[in-house]
C-alpha cells in the first residue's frame, strides 16, 4: 500500500513542481523549454529525487538544476503548502538529457525515406 501512495505523491509533486517552476523568476529556469521528467519518491515519503530536462541541452538542464537546488527551501515549503503535507520531502534535483535525446530520435525517424507499399511493388515488377 505504501508503494501506491509513493507513486501518487510523486505524480502530485511532479505536477506541482512544474507549475511552481513556471512561477519562479530565476532567469536560469527560463532559458528554454524546461520539463520535470520524473520524480522518484522514497517509500517512507521523506525524500524525492527530481529529474529535470531541457530542450536546449544538458548544460541548460544543469543550470536549471543548480537554480532549483538554491531555491530548495522555498520549493519544499511551497510543495508542503500546496499539497497540504505535514512533512514535505527533501528534494534532490538532477539534470538529464531525455528531451534532447527523444527529439534527436524523432528527427532521425522523420529523415528515414519510407515509400508506400504500392511504389515498392511497381519497382519490383519493372
Amino acid at each position: 500500500m505504501a508503494n501506491h501512495r509513493a507513486d501518487r505523491m510523486s505524480e502530485d509533486i511532479q505536477r506541482e513542481l512544474a507549475a511552481l517552476i513556471r512561477e519562479m523568476k530565476d532567469p536560469r529556469l527560463h532559458d528554454g523549454i524546461l520539463s520535470v521528467v520524473r520524480c522518484d519518491m522514497a517509500h517512507d515519503l521523506s525524500f524525492c529525487r527530481v529529474y529535470i530536462s531541457s530542450m536546449n541541452g544538458l548544460e541548460t538542464a544543469k543550470k536549471a538544476a543548480a537554480a532549483l537546488k538554491n531555491a530548495q527551501g522555498y520549493i519544499r515549503r511551497e510543495l508542503g503548502t500546496r499539497l497540504k503535507l505535514r512533512y514535505a520531502p527533501a528534494l534532490a534535483f538532477e539534470a538529464t538529457d531525455s528531451i534532447e535525446y527523444s527529439a534527436n530520435i524523432s528527427r532521425i525517424l522523420m529523415d528515414i525515406d519510407v515509400r508506400p507499399a504500392e511504389e515498392t511493388d511497381e519497382s519490383d515488377n519493372s
